[in-house]
């Protein structure tokens, strides 16, 4: 076991009708609740490094982690660049040691995104790296990538034929109404399941990636209003519409704001409960308990990808 391209994750992934968890990481306390999980469930798995997660902890710092998060566990895990932003980070993370890179040029037009992104391409699959790239915008807030509701594009199922043949990317992130952050809908939730169908079956070959894809659990959330927080109104995509997307050949689901709710919800009731503690280990401990269990429970049931790391 070690670190490997997602390839014959997402393989497995649609031919089973189940979607990997890609999980974005900061910290030892984040990985270890993750990689616990997953090794309880016998998962595929994704860790991902965002600018942020960059920028706080530093990429080699996370790859070591990483490292000795496959020793512990025996999984077989896929080390991945979240929101690349240029070829600059993606040499540098390659360079690293990541096995998978996103490149973010969904910002710029057509044509544009098309070079940067066969330009990654080249440079990464030389030394057999896979790449993910976007097609169409996201709205929303997380780290370095914001994107105002009136600028979000859906991925248009035309351009996404033309955009993974002239580039040659191994999967591509599409834009159907999920987003970024906490407060993902205002009303009713709905994603684009009959575009996303239409891109399936255009790019039949291609995994799809869903970005913006936490539940924002209820009961974190108001866990966290319980004990001081203040995130009223906070609301995620329902569980039913991921696995149901995951069952459309969409093969990477990333979870970003749920594993940030759970840490910050046990994190604040232990504070509130036990004000007299001040050992780092007393509630980050907790905070772990709290990320094992929420990613067990989504491996299990909205993923679905128990058993695939067999």
């Amino acid at each position: 076991m070690g670190l490997v391209t997602s390839t014959e994750l997402f393989r497995r992934a649609q031919e089973g009708g189940y979607a990997i968890g890609a999980f974005n990481v900061n910290n030892m306390e984040i990985i270890q609740g993750i990689v616990d999980a997953a090794k309880e469930e016998k998962s595929g798995l994704i860790l991902q490094v965002s600018a942020g997660a960059r920028k706080y902890a530093n990429s080699i710092y996370l790859r070591k982690l990483v490292e000795a998060a496959i020793e512990d566990s025996d999984l077989d895990i896929v080390l991945h660049l979240d929101h690349g932003e240029n070829l600059e980070i993606v040499k540098q993370c390659i360079d690293d040691g990541f096995t998978s890179v996103m490149i973010d040029a969904s910002h710029y037009p057509f044509e544009e995104n098309v070079r940067i992104t066969k330009e990654v391409v080249d440079y990464a699959h030389a030394r057999g790296v896979v790449v993910e790239a976007e097609l169409g915008k996201l709205a929303g807030v997380e780290d370095a990538v914001s994107v105002a509701k009136e600028d979000a594009t859906y991925t248009d199922p035309d351009e996404a034929v033309e955009f993974v043949k002239r580039t040659g990317i191994d999967s591509l992130a599409v834009a159907i109404g999920t987003s970024h952050g906490a407060y993902k809908f205002k009303g009713e939730p709905k994603l684009d399941f009959e575009r996303l169908e239409k891109i399936g079956k255009l790019i039949p070959n291609t995994p799809l990636v869903l970005h913006g894809a936490s539940t924002v659990l209820p009961e974190f959330v108001e866990l966290c209003n319980k004990y001081g927080g203040d995130i009223p109104g906070a609301q995620g995509v329902p569980e039913e519409m991921l696995r149901r997307a995951a069952q459309m050949n969409v093969a990477k689901i990333n979870i970003d704001t749920d594993l940030r709710l759970a840490m910050t919800a046990a994190i604040r009731q232990f504070m509130v409960e036990n004000p007299s503690e001040f050992d780092p280990r007393k509630y980050l401990g907790p905070a772990r308990a709290a990320i094992k269990g929420m990613v067990q429970h989504k491996i299990r049931n909205v993923l679905g990808s128990s058993g695939s790391n067999l």
